[in-house]
């Protein structure tokens, strides 16, 4: 009896201290076949939140590219370690994010999602000389470079895209319209950014309206909008808000044509705006209508890839998570290219060039955005599907 409980406790043993093995006991940090260290990276999503249309995609298509580079060897044979964490679409959370991935030792920094959540990374940031590479579009987010030298974007800055609406607008014979902004961080730098790029293209702006990130009812507003007669009503927000403005919008009747921002660039605004979103127009990067690019654009190979890819595991294509593809290539290039080190890094960034999925970047010590507004495409709803505005 006695042989027998030894024997058992012998197996038993074994099969604990193999266990422990496979599973890396005392929560060591993962390795590569040939046990070289992970390289880690940070990344702040809006996983939660007013802004989590921007933020789920996002954060799914961080953690596709990093799998697919793991499954690969890794960066040099290093495996990445992407540490995400969700700041539920609030600045002070995004703050404290900021400050745990610091603390961490990450090597840069992916995020956030929106505006406000980036531009309450930003000083601390600068403080801790960690490279970021924000997802969200405000100008002032890589602006003035010499308070930023550590900060950088891949979404295209409101500022182009401002400039890409008042180009439609003068094509088209547009010269009075109509300005509606939510009201943070996001609808207030592209109000700014718009009423500088109307004033350069001689547009009229003869309504300013605003609303909050969780109004649903923006009669008021629409209701001094269309007694001025617009030739067009611009709209600067995301969804939620963004679709509830074109919902009412629409039951206002207002004839004018709606021509939103970028923010508008994912399947939550088609599917909240339902019908109403019909034949709205707005200036995104290619990756919505990416089968519909001309074989020669340089961007058609990556964003066909990056589409299939993302629909086959998480459905309908979204623009924001292609920036969380930009953002985690650049910088697991600059890793493969200068290692982990964060001021290396930061160099490497500043001079890079890429093609990506929301645009091709050009970064320079003094454009920490690299992008122009030929980086846009107009897109207009029709049917409930992209369509390439022509």
């Amino acid at each position: 009896m006695f042989k027998r409980n030894r024997k058992i406790f012998t197996l038993l043993t074994g099969l604990l201290l193999m266990g422990l093995l496979l599973s890396g006991c005392g929560g060591s940090a993962p390795t590569s076949g040939d046990g070289l260290e992970p390289y880690k990276v940070g990344a702040i999503f809006d996983i939660s939140g007013k802004a989590s249309s921007l933020g789920i995609p996002e954060r799914d298509t961080a953690q596709m590219v990093v799998e697919e580079i793991n499954a690969n060897g890794g960066v040099n044979g290093h495996p990445i370690e992407l540490i995400i964490k969700d700041s539920k679409s609030n600045e002070t959370e995004a703050a404290l994010a900021a400050k745990s991935l610091i603390q961490e030792g990450v090597a840069a920094i992916i995020g956030s999602s929106s505006s406000g959540t980036t531009m309450a990374m930003v000083e601390m940031i600068q403080n801790a000389q960690i490279p970021l590479i924000s997802c969200a579009a405000s100008v002032r987010i890589t602006e003035p470079v010499a308070e930023r030298q550590w900060v950088f974007k891949v979404a295209q800055s409101d500022s182009i895209v401002a400039e890409k609406i008042t180009d439609y607008l003068k094509a088209n014979g547009m010269s009075k319209v109509a300005l509606a902004s939510v009201n943070d961080a996001y609808g207030d730098s592209g109000r700014t950014e718009f009423e500088k790029a109307a004033a350069a293209a001689g547009i009229t702006i003869v309504a300013k309206e605003k609303f909050e990130t969780a109004d649903t009812i923006m009669t008021s507003q629409l209701t001094n909008i269309k007694s001025q007669n617009p030739d067009a009503v611009i709209c600067w927000a995301i969804p939620p808000a963004a679709s509830s403005f074109t919902s009412n919008f629409s039951q206002m009747g207002i004839e004018a044509p709606l021509i939103h921002s970028s923010g508008v660039g994912n399947q939550t605004y088609l599917d909240l705006a339902e019908k109403a979103a019909e034949g709205t127009v707005f200036p995104i990067g290619r990756l919505l209508v990416a089968e519909q690019l001309a074989d020669s654009d340089p961007q058609k190979a990556i964003t066909n890839e990056y589409a299939q890819k993302y629909e086959e595991q998480f459905g309908p294509r979204s623009t924001f998570g292609g920036h969380a593809w930009d953002a985690v290539k650049i910088v697991a290039q600059a890793l493969e290219k200068v290692g982990p080190d964060p001021a290396k890094i930061r160099d490497e960034i500043e001079n890079t060039s890429f093609t990506g999925v929301t645009a091709i970047f050009n970064f320079t010590p003094e454009d920490h955005s690299g992008l122009t507004k030929d980086c846009l495409v107009m897109v207009k709803v029709s049917d409930g599907k992209w369509e390439l505005v022509k």
